[in-house]
């Protein structure tokens, strides 16, 4: 082994971590978006919306990622002679999956709100959009913070499959590396690591970040 040879490619290494988070937090913040709506259709007593939401999730869970980035890439220029780039194809479709897990996530968290609050809310008549967004989700995410912080992770490290299609992420400029100097091993395990400080970055920001929320309701609790 031989890492000596390895320094004068950090600087790609720098740049692909900017290309791995900025596809990341699009995606996760488009795949919110998403699952929002998608959400209110799974508790909605409409038998048609709640069941698009069903066959939605049911779709982009049954379908490995690899091949759904497979069919946005190739398959959008075929149907809308549109030519999508690969961050445009890695995020609308780590977006989509996203959307499906995280509406599962907060149809969970929403279920789990007391009864009461619901009741309250109707009681003195709060419009259903002002109850969910002032009342309803603001519970629905405190619960949920654990699983929207493991989903961010996988997000994470999901990104890695968009240097199949040509994203030059940190998978990819590891490739390149190895190409360029025949080695495999050193390149490779850089890649590992930076992708391990960025996880472990991530979760030390959601402890704080859960801490931070504890102690709020502590306080409120206190008061």
């Amino acid at each position: 082994m031989d890492f000596s040879s390895m320094t004068q490619y950090l600087p790609l290494y720098y740049r692909s971590i900017g290309v791995t988070l900025l596809a990341t937090l699009l995606s996760l913040l488009l795949g919110f978006i998403i699952a929002i709506p998608l959400t209110l259709c799974k508790i909605s007593n409409n038998k048609f919306f709640n069941g698009f939401a069903k066959v939605y999730t049911s779709i982009f869970r049954g379908v490995p990622l690899l091949v759904q980035i497979m069919i946005a890439y190739f398959g959008i220029p075929q149907l809308f002679n549109y030519k999508i780039t690969s961050m445009q194809a890695g995020v609308l479709t780590f977006a989509l999956n996203s959307a499906a897990f995280l509406s599962e996530n907060l149809r969970g968290g929403i279920m789990a709100v007391d009864e009461g609050q619901w009741e309250a809310a109707e009681s003195l008549a709060i419009p259903y959009y002002k109850m969910m967004k002032d009342i309803i989700f603001p519970q629905a995410m405190k619960s949920i913070l654990p699983s929207l912080v493991n989903e961010s992770i996988n997000l994470l490290k999901n990104t890695s499959l968009v240097s199949t299609i040509g994203l030059v992420d940190i998978l990819r400029t590891g490739q390149m590396v190895m190409n360029a100097t025949y080695k495999a091993f050193e390149p490779l395990l850089i890649s590992a690591v930076f992708y391990y400080i960025l996880v472990t970055g991530i979760s030390l920001l959601a402890g704080q970040l859960e801490r931070m929320v504890n102690k709020s309701d502590r306080n409120k609790q206190t008061v």
